[in-house]
């Protein structure tokens, strides 16, 4: 139970955010309690202590202190500001104005100036909310004090969280995830028919969260390691668990197809296997294959105190046994790649454990295990800090600058929002102000804030109905009321990152509540947040459509350049070191790709969004999104082996893969190109397979002899899917020259005809001989 929840919580992060909150408003509720406040400002209270916990999100505890010491002069400011003008609602109106364009405008300056800025406003909408005025400000001093204090305790002594804490239990998110994607691979080996579109769904869906997973790890190992060479062996080995788990799930699906699956498969929704072929039902190799998928799975998922023991080495040896082709089961060819897939992943997991958990006992080794340990001894020698920098993009100036562009778009947006909203209702205009500023938080296309402002709505239409029936439930009991409003406010910061619809359900929920609590709850007051949450979504579409607008084919094309270039720029480094030349950054390298291509896959949302109307768009969208996924995986696994090069006995550099790797650079390229300008004359180039275009070395070493076939089966399917994305995006292809074709054709298969007869082995004219042929091309 512990693994699910931390599988489906990674780092805990949102458990801990629901749980610091509710804590830190219970304990201020408790505090006002005793001092016998009254119930209005037992509800600012609250307020206060949710803004003051949300707000401040730095992950160093020395920033943390200081952004909160600095949030409580502006907290004072806010409310002060909020109950000296409330006499006067035009100066007032104008004053929140000038506070939310300086809020949004504080996000430049980074995680502090954003907290800073959020409590100013959030503040400022309490003291409307409770209508605070002169006479109240000392004791709103005292409340917004007791609400800060509580707040800092259950943050820095009740529930302290460390970027090392959150590291690790990241790494224990990773480990979980990927026995549950093991899981996933077992029932898809016992799969029926009927059943495997569902499998392969699951299938996916741990592909991709375990690949979320291991972005979250990247992003916290700068923060949670003090020793870069540590940050980079973990980085490595959650780079290659993740690679050999997702090769693991293609190997299975080709087991059960009739042909060689494609891995678009795995991340294309409602892509179906190439046939409905399934491993016999009782066949001795397919009960081999079950049984050590869930002792890989065992190896994953047994803690660190409990890995122990000759019976779990004898699993763990019989596992990397299969690396070596003397040790495969008797099996068609396909399924003797799974038990290669599954030694291959047995290796990954052996590095894993040992970079989180330290050194194992060796007692009980194979000679198999013994030179999987020697491997990894090796590359942890040849581990090396990056010595090349990032080169800094240069800051946009004026309103082309996100923070300014956004800043002037709410402050417009919130005008229209509070000259409709006083026609609505003079005393609750303040909802629509909330509402457009929550629409453009986290959002920077109209698209996106078109689907959030939506959803936002529907979950007040729901929040609404429920809000309705607690109050009715709750009645005059305060503190039962109080208790049901913690955990709302649970449910909102658990559900937040799953659902902005479920948050906005709880949180309006919560306002029934709390209207409740203050006497001023009534059916008409429910009624009027529905229609000031919509009118505030209007005009936060409006104004984003209207004021500088940033177009989502705009914003969408910016982020795929961004990701076609980080590919190219990867591609192109990984096959550097496998031709020779040696680069010192190829997973950081790969993980900014897989960092660009989720900020696209964040932007496409309102493309792929099960409500839009242009459903060729929508489809599109997603096949490009998984063709880029499919180029990922395989330039992660380029750059995965390209790091073993120094170490790996098995792996040696090849020149000649510098020459092919030239036209899928070009390709890549080209398409980025054609996306900057579709005027552009750029064109991709087609040609003979990668495979094709190695010829034997001048050392006479033969074809694949200095590379291995995983190497050149990844660039060739890198080479297809790149060809892939010319048709949807609509890039020319650039046919190569026929005749010469032929002609180099000719000449080729003459060459080998004529040594053939040398050699005294004469075979039919274009086959290549047993030289030609790779010996594990099924790797």
């Amino acid at each position: 139970m512990w693994d699910r929840l931390s599988a489906s919580d990674p780092g805990l992060l949102r458990l801990t955010a629901g749980l610091r909150t509710v804590i830190a408003i219970a304990m201020t509720l408790v505090a006002l309690g005793l001092l016998r406040f009254p119930v209005p400002q037992l509800v600012a209270g609250a307020m206060a202590a949710m803004s003051a916990t949300f707000a401040v999100r730095e992950v160093d505890r020395r920033p943390q202190v200081i952004t909160l010491a600095l949030c409580v002069p502006v907290a004072f400011a806010a409310v002060s500001l909020g109950a000296v003008l409330n006499q006067w609602p035009l100066v007032s109106d104008i004053c929140f104005l000038l506070l939310i364009f300086c809020a949004v405008y504080g996000r430049r300056f980074g995680d502090r100036g954003t907290g800073l800025g959020l409590i100013g406003f959030q503040v400022y909408f309490l003291s409307l909310f409770v209508r605070a005025t002169v006479d109240l400000l000392p004791s709103l001093f005292v409340v917004i004090s007791v609400a800060f204090v509580c707040s800092a305790l259950a943050r820095f002594v009740l529930l302290p969280q460390t970027a090392a804490g959150t590291l690790d239990r990241l790494r224990r998110a990773f480990r979980a995830r990927l026995g549950l994607l093991i899981t996933s691979q077992i029932e898809l080996l016992d799969a029926g028919p009927e059943d495997v579109d569902k499998v392969l769904g699951d299938l996916r869906t741990g592909t991709a969260r375990l690949h979320e997973t291991a972005l979250m790890i990247q992003g916290r190992l700068e923060q949670g390691t003090t020793d870069e060479a540590v940050a980079r062996r973990l980085q490595r080995r959650i780079a290659e668990a993740e690679i050999a788990a997702e090769r693991l799930g293609l190997l299975l699906l080709t087991a059960r197809s009739a042909e060689r699956t494609d891995t678009l498969t795995l991340h294309l929704p409602g892509a179906s296997l190439p046939s409905r072929g399934q491993l016999p039902v009782r066949d001795e190799a397919r009960a081999t294959v079950r049984r050590d998928l869930e002792a890989l799975r065992l190896l994953v998922l047994r803690p660190a105190g409990e890995a122990s023991g000759t019976a779990l080495a004898q699993v763990r040896n019989r596992l990397l046994g299969y690396r070596e082709a003397e040790n495969l089961p008797k099996a068609t060819p396909p399924v003797q790649d799974v038990f290669r897939g599954i030694g291959e992943a047995a290796r990954a997991v052996l590095g894993l454990r040992t970079a989180l958990d330290g050194p194992q006992d060796e007692s009980d080794d194979s000679p198999a295990t013994a030179r999987s340990r020697e491997e990894l001894d090796a590359e942890e020698a040849g581990i090396e800090g990056s010595e090349e920098s990032e080169e800094d993009k240069p800051d946009e100036s004026g309103l082309h600058r996100p923070t300014t562009r956004a800043a002037i778009q709410v402050a417009v947006g919130s005008a229209l929002a509070i000259a409709g909203g006083e026609l609505l209702s003079s005393q609750r205009w303040y909802w629509a102000v909330l509402t457009c500023w929550i629409v453009f938080i986290n959002t920077a296309s109209t698209g996106e804030i078109l689907v959030k402002g939506y959803r936002r709505l529907l979950g007040t239409i729901l929040g609404v109905v429920a809000g309705i029936g607690l109050a009715g439930v709750v009645g005059h009991h305060t503190w039962t009321a109080f208790v049901l409003v913690l955990v709302c406010v649970f449910a909102v910061f658990y559900t937040a990152p799953l659902s902005y619809t479920l948050m906005s359900f709880f949180v309006t929920a919560a306002l029934g509540l709390l209207y409740t609590l203050l006497n001023t709850y009534s059916m008409g007051v429910l009624l009027l947040r529905i229609e000031e949450t919509a009118l505030g979504a209007a005009c936060g579409i409006i104004t984003a459509a209207v004021v500088l607008p940033v177009r989502t084919d705009r914003r969408t094309n910016e982020l795929l350049v961004d990701v076609l270039d980080k590919l190219a720029d990867a591609t192109r480094a990984a096959v550097d070191q496998l031709s020779g030349r040696r680069h010192f950054d190829l997973v950081d390298k790969a993980r900014d790709m897989d960092q660009a291509l989720a900020d696209l896959r964040t932007a496409v949302q309102p493309l792929t969004h099960p409500i839009t109307p242009l459903r060729s768009r929508r489809d599109t969208a997603r096949y490009v999104l998984a063709l880029l996924e499919t180029c990922a995986y395989h330039c992660r696994a380029l750059a995965a082996t390209a790091e073993l090069l120094p170490s790996h006995p098995s792996i040696a550099e090849d020149p000649r893969l510098s020459g092919v790797s030239a036209r899928i650079v070009h390709n890549i390229e080209a398409i980025a190109e054609h996306v900057r300008d579709p005027h552009s004359p750029a064109a991709i180039e087609t040609g003979p397979s990668i495979a094709s275009m190695l010829e034997p070395g001048t050392f006479g070493t033969p074809r694949y002899g200095r590379v291995t076939d995983r190497v050149l089966r990844h660039l060739q399917r890198l080479d297809e899917s790149v060809s892939g994305l010319a048709r949807p995006l609509g890039v020319p292809v650039e046919k190569p020259d026929i005749g010469q074709s032929e002609k180099a054709d000719k000449g080729k298969k003459g060459e080998k005809s004529r040594k053939a007869e040398k050699s005294g082995k004469p075979g039919k004219p274009g086959k290549p001989g047993k030289a030609d042929r790779p010996e594990k091309a099924r790797q």
